[in-house]
């Protein structure tokens, strides 16, 4: 019997170095899903990746005096390092500079570009770099990005456009009729009311200020914008533009995308009508889920309020970790992560339930029956709750799960862990053991135990692929299919069980919050003295270029508008200039008047905000911009001296 597929998909990450706990969260959501889908007897497809071109990689590995590729290989090899950890189990890694995904997009492009949807202008308007965004003037939040909150910066430049408007009415004809296709209903009204009724504004899909992208091959000085890029992974991996579209063919359309809801504008909005454009079907479901936020804000490198999942694992091991994303986070809403709330839930639902279940389990049958399990010999109306409950915790879970609601799904499997302890203490087996007569019934309940567990185990597979494996090792069980928890018989009398150590060891949780507060603190210190690499080397002539000039600061007011910029009024040696400087976090207006700063006084004018900038202060800031300082000069020098 052929089985029925199901593709479902991860957003492709940026590869930056210091992946957190909540980027890990929807790969390990993803995981579970997919490892289900294929216990449940689906034939699956299971994609992630990393997404690699643009403006940001170009500028970092110009920092750092390598190739953009040789960055990113390094980069993402250690996010291969780190699913392995979580012990992900993706079918098939991307990379947007694979070869054939370049050639494919490429093609896309032309596509849509000889059929009219795509056409030359010129681009002016606000850029977030770190989200690869372009952005309105009414958009910004503050004078900042919307998604982000970091600076932006004017761009100006040639520009290839998608008719997006074209394709609206049909887009929110498509949304009204599909319920499904965007989840949780909440995103849904959040796309329609926001983006597509108000009017979407044609996107530019190509830039010429860095070279760092996929070459439009009609127009080479043009790079294809990041977002049509990094979006149509999910067909191209699938061989979609190759000679060899079978996969494509079987897969196509996408059963979910998982994507974080920072990201749902691109995969709601813009990807399905760049598939419209195409003549290609819209995936079945896009699924936004919420933040994990730490000390009620998202986790972010400035605020300093980032969970490294590598020390997690190293502290509490994968499962554990897997557990508290899985169970805890309410689906499609953000969730909290808290080092106190997370030990607490290890001690008491996987050491206290789970692990004591085991434990308690193996060691009574090898203490009354030499560690052979018994057969299930004298039946009580008692064991029907237990049995009843067990048969029916499969069935419940995969409802669940086919409505993406992995917490309730584990809410299934561990009732079935609080039932079996219950019956513990309802058969009390430690006073059957005491009446030779009651052999049989002891036999039968230590069996039940040991066959509800081996139902846990399989359930759990999906969720907690290590802890199944330790639990079926140490009851020798051998029937792990879905289809055998049809019946509750699938342990074989006579098998013999090993026991070993807890699965969940009980944790100290002062002593544990002390060590790994103790160990932030060791690694902020760190962080506060690590400093940015060296840029590539350059020649005196090149310094030479440089005018760096004494100046006196006259006069200093807030640029209207933003929260960042100050204007200042500057004595060049007699001249009177205008800067525009981005201090305003760190100095008010006041605090500047008077003192005497560094100018780069031969730098190119420009416009910020409306207001002419006539060189630039020079500043040091650290590596997450929370603390900056002007250079300024001791004691007093002549205004316009020249700093050599």
């Amino acid at each position: 019997m052929t089985k029925k597929p199901f593709y479902i998909t991860t957003p492709i990450y940026y590869p930056s170095a210091n992946l957190h706990i909540g980027n890990t969260y929807t790969t390990v959501a993803a995981d579970a899903m997919a490892r289900f889908k294929r216990l449940t007897g689906y034939d699956v497809m299971f994609l992630t990746g990393t997404d690699e071109h643009g403006q940001k990689i170009q500028r970092i590995a110009e920092e750092k005096g390598v190739t953009p590729k040789a960055y990113v290989d390094e980069i993402v090899a250690g996010i291969q390092d780190l699913w392995k950890l979580m012990n992900i189990s993706y079918d098939k890694f991307i990379r947007t500079t694979d070869d054939y995904h370049m050639k494919a997009v490429q093609k896309i492009f032309k596509k849509l570009y000889d059929q009219g949807d795509i056409y030359k202008g010129s681009y002016e308007g606000w850029y977030c770099t770190p989200c690869e965004s372009f952005w309105t003037e009414t958009q910004l939040v503050n004078g900042n990005c919307p998604d982000c909150g970091r600076p932006v910066e004017k761009a100006k430049e040639e520009a290839y456009f998608f008719k997006m408007s074209k394709y609206a009415d049909k887009l929110i004809e498509y949304i009204e009729s599909h319920p499904e296709f965007i989840q949780p209903e909440t995103r849904k009204n959040e796309m329609i009311n926001n983006f597509l009724k108000p009017g979407l504004q044609d996107l530019c899909i190509s830039r010429t200020s860095f070279n760092w992208g996929i070459p439009v091959t009609f127009d080479p000085k043009h790079v294809i914008y990041v977002w049509v890029d990094a979006l149509a992974n999910y067909i191209t991996a699938l061989g979609y533009g190759t000679d060899n579209e079978e996969l494509y063919n079987k897969f196509w359309p996408a059963d979910v995308h998982l994507v974080g809801k920072d990201i749902l504008r691109f995969h709601t909005i813009y990807w399905p009508i760049m598939l419209m454009a195409l003549g290609l079907p819209l995936p079945k479901q896009i699924f936004g889920h919420g933040w994990l936020l730490v000390d009620g804000g998202k986790m972010s490198k400035s605020k300093g309020n980032v969970v490294d999942p590598v020390v997690l694992i190293k502290h509490f091991g994968t499962d554990a970790v897997r557990y508290y994303l899985l169970r805890e986070i309410p689906f499609g809403q953000d969730g909290l992560f808290n080092n106190e709330i997370f030990i607490k839930k290890i001690n008491s639902d996987l050491a206290n339930d789970l692990g004591n279940l085991l434990s308690r389990t193996t060691a009574m049958i090898v203490k009354y029956f030499g560690g052979v399990i018994p057969a299930p010999l004298a039946k009580e109306p008692l064991d029907d709750e237990l049995i009843n409950l067990a048969l029916e915790t499969p069935i419940k879970a995969e409802k669940a799960m086919d409505k993406l609601r992995i917490p309730e799904a584990l809410d299934e499997i561990w009732a079935l862990i609080g039932r079996a302890n219950k019956y513990i203490d309802e058969t009390t087996p430690w006073v059957l053991a005491k009446d030779d007569s009651k052999k049989e019934r002891l036999g039968t309940v230590l069996y039940n135990l040991a066959e509800s567990l081996r139902f846990v185990s399989v359930c759990l597979s999906s969720f907690l692929p290590d802890t199944s494996a330790k639990i079926n090792e140490q009851l020798s069980v051998e029937l792990t299919s879905w289809d055998s928890l049809a019946s509750f018989d699938g342990t074989s009398a006579g098998t013999k069980v090993k026991k070993g150590e807890n699965l969940f060891p009980r944790i100290d949780v002062d002593a544990k919050i002390e060590e790994l507060n103790k160990l932030k603190n060791e690694n902020s210190k760190q962080a506060a003295h690590e400093i940015q690499p060296i840029k590539p080397e350059i020649t005196i002539d090149d310094f030479d270029k440089i005018d760096l000039r004494v100046v006196k600061v006259i006069s200093c007011e807030k640029v209207k508008g933003s929260n960042k910029l100050l204007k200042l009024k500057v004595d060049l040696g007699g001249e009177e200039r205008q800067v525009v400087s981005g201090i305003a976090k760190f100095y008010k207006p006041e605090d500047l008047v008077g003192k005497q700063v560094v100018l780069a006084a031969n730098l190119k004018p420009v416009k910020l905000r409306g207001e002419l900038s006539q060189g630039m202060i020079l500043a040091a800031a650290n590596d997450d911009d929370t603390k900056l300082f002007a250079v300024s000069i001791p004691g007093e020098l002549p205004t316009g001296s020249r700093i050599s």
